[in-house]
Formats: C-alpha cells, sequence, structure tokens
C-alpha cells in the first residue's frame, strides 16, 4: 500500500471516530427538555416585559419639544432596553437550539468534538452546545 493511501485511510479512522452517533434515550433527557422548556418561557416573558419599559414606545411621550434632561432620559431608556433585548433574544436562540438537541438525543454533546460536556459546566449553562475547549477556541477566532 502506497504513502499517500495509508495517511487517507487513517484519516479515515480517525474521522469516524469523532463523528460516532451517540445519542441518549429520550427518557433521560425529557426532564432537562422540561427545564429549558420553563426556561424560555421566562425568557419571553421577561423580553414583553422589557419592550414595555421602553420609552420610545410609550404613545403618551412628547416627541417635540422635550426638555434636554427628560430627552436623555429617553434616549438611555432605549440604548438600556435595546441592550436587554439584544442579549435576551440571543439567550431564547441558544435555549431553543439546545432543546432542539434535546429532542434528537445529542443534549450534552459537543457540537463541534462530539465529546461529553461537563455536567458542572450544564448545571451553571443548561444551553451549551459546546465544551469548553472548543468554546474557548471560538472565542480566539473571534478575537
Amino acid at each position: 500500500m502506497s504513502r499517500k493511501k495509508k495517511t487517507e485511510s487513517k484519516s479515515k479512522k480517525r474521522t469516524k471516530k469523532t463523528t460516532s452517533t451517540v445519542r441518549f434515550p429520550s427518557k433521560i433527557l425529557l426532564p432537562v427538555g422540561a427545564f429549558l422548556q420553563g426556561q424560555l418561557k421566562k425568557l419571553e416573558r421577561r423580553k414583553k416585559d422589557i419592550e414595555s419599559e421602553d420609552p420610545f414606545k410609550d404613545t403618551s411621550r412628547l416627541s417635540d419639544n422635550a426638555s434636554p434632561d427628560a430627552d436623555a432620559a429617553e434616549q438611555f431608556g432605549h440604548a438600556r432596553t435595546t441592550a436587554i433585548k439584544e442579549q435576551l433574544d440571543r439567550k431564547i436562540v441558544q435555549t431553543k437550539k439546545a432543546m432542539s438537541r434535546v429532542k434528537v438525543g445529542k443534549y450534552g454533546l459537543c457540537e463541534n468534538c462530539g465529546k461529553m460536556i461537563d455536567t458542572d459546566r450544564l448545571m451553571i449553562y443548561p444551553e451549551a452546545t459546546f465544551c469548553v475547549s472548543c468554546e474557548k477556541k471560538k472565542e480566539k477566532k473571534k478575537k
């Protein structure tokens, strides 16, 4: 066998190991899915509450001839609510993604490397879809 073919067969073997089809029974992941569903409802409720706090949504506010301090307070309030809404949107997307991984039996497995995500990480951050080392690599790429 040529050197090239040996290298190709070795790389195929490595690929097969990392792409194993580990799936967890739905019975095991059912409580996790219920927890994530509850978290999603809380996040969506919080988003509605924040949207109602936006001063720009207030129909009774004066848009003309407002004093500078009132205008500044409205601008600050709007910027605050917008930032919080963006964070909530990201968290909602992450939670939905984790819920879909529960449905297919892949919850708790890293999306990138396929290894188990540390349970301590999942306890603190239940919507995690990457293990710590893959998350660090992803963050380094962003910088």
